[in-house]
């Protein structure tokens, strides 16, 4: 079968226990003289990782300065910083953190060589200027494993309240310079953060699997992803969370799910997350975590009724047989409902809040379907499943 396909570039990646040290020689290779170092509020500190980090700086001959995130980076946040630090030198940035970290920092180390504001650029919400695509280097290291931000295109900014968004600056060269995942790093992050940040991951690896824009080379990273998650989901929240091996797996399966997001595309879950986020105070990884499972019982539901040979199907079950108790399904469609069902048990046993639980409201639903995306979903849905969905995580 004929097929063609492209490839987004993907930085270079240093995965293992203890790569942290792969800092100094990233900026000793840049010769770098003042570096932005950006992090959580306290969480890096609160562990002791942030000396370490500030030595691998320090023995690279670079100075720094420590900028914090507190929550999704705005466009309010990436405006304060570029125009506090542009035109004072900084030759890279690095972000130690969680999805949000990640992409302050991707936003900040692409707007800093021109200290205009985001929102000349912003997708949707801007002025529609194009980015003229230069960056600072940029090094992205995950504390969480979600979002897999450190290998895509583009940092998601947001604005929250009536009018609000969460939105893109996306250009090819926003991908990071470099990553590296260190399982020491990735062992801090609560039971609740990891639930929802892997079932980020999750989501990352189902819809670009299931997506229309799949290709040969999406499957198997995908694949590989799903390889490495589904074994180790349920034991990084619980008794394998101080295991460094088991943190790496999750790693690597949320950066497989960054590459998949980039070149397949997403489906119906995020297609919901960018109207549900940007008018409520909600994770990403919640919105994602919360409404997965309900997506994939409802795009299997309209699969059966309007497309019963529909070859997402055998994807699907190829999943089934994947999860826990699955593996001895022949058919196709025993395999699906054994996923279905396997999915739905683990949004409940991980405790993922529902959406009710923000405040979201029966009567906010038509605003968040009319505002929703169906793009790359393998079957599109209509308005009335889209709410449909939404009700059962209200």
């Amino acid at each position: 079968m004929a097929f063609s396909f492209s490839l987004a570039k993907t930085p270079s990646i240093y995965c293992g226990v203890g790569t942290l040290c792969e800092i100094t020689g990233w900026l000793f290779n840049l010769k770098a003289q003042s570096v932005m170092l950006v992090t959580g509020s306290k969480s890096l500190r609160q562990t002791g990782k942030l000396n370490l980090v500030e030595e691998f700086i320090t023995k690279s001959g670079a100075s720094y300065k420590l900028v914090k995130s507190d929550g999704e980076p705005t466009v309010e946040r990436v405006d304060d910083i570029t125009e506090r630090f542009f035109g004072t030198g900084i030759d890279a940035v690095i972000s130690v953190g969680g999805g949000s970290v990640i992409d302050l920092g991707k936003a900040v180390s692409a707007m800093l060589p021109y200290g205009n504001s985001v929102m000349d650029h912003l997708e949707g919400v801007g002025k529609g200027f194009a980015h003229p695509g230069g960056t600072l280097p940029y090094l992205a290291i995950p504390t969480t494993s979600g979002t897999g931000g450190e290998v895509s295109k583009n940092a998601v900014l947001s604005r929250v309240g009536p009018a609000g968004f969460k939105k893109s600056l996306r250009h090819d060269n926003f991908v990071p310079s470099a990553v590296i995942l260190d399982g020491d790093l990735l062992t801090s992050a609560d039971a609740s953060v990891t639930a929802a940040c892997g079932m980020d991951a999750f989501t990352q690896l189902l819809e670009p699997y299931f997506s229309t824009a799949a290709s040969p080379m999406t499957d198997a990273i995908v694949w590989s992803g799903l390889e490495h998650l589904i074994p180790n989901l349920l034991p990084a929240c619980g008794d394998g969370a101080h295991d460094p091996s088991v943190r790496l797996q999750m790693a690597y399966a949320a950066l497989c799910s960054g590459i998949g997001l980039a070149n397949a595309g997403l489906g119906i879950v995020h297609g919901l997350a960018g109207p549900i986020g940007g008018k409520h105070p909600i994770p990403h990884g919640v919105i994602c975590g919360t409404l997965i499972a309900s997506a994939q019982r409802q795009n299997w539901d309209a699969l059966k009724q309007r497309a019963p040979e529909h070859p997402t199907i055998h994807r699907m079950a190829r999943v089934g047989r994947m999860m826990p108790g699955g593996f001895d399904l022949k058919d196709d469609y025993a395999a699906v409902d054994h996923f279905t069902e396997v999915l739905e048990n683990w949004v409940e046993m991980l405790g993922i809040p529902r959406l009710g639980c923000f405040d979201i409201k029966d009567s906010d639903l038509d605003l968040i379907v009319q505002e929703s995306s169906n793009r790359h979903n393998p079957i599109e849905l209509t308005d009335s499943e889209i709410r449909s969905l939404l009700e059962r995580r209200c």
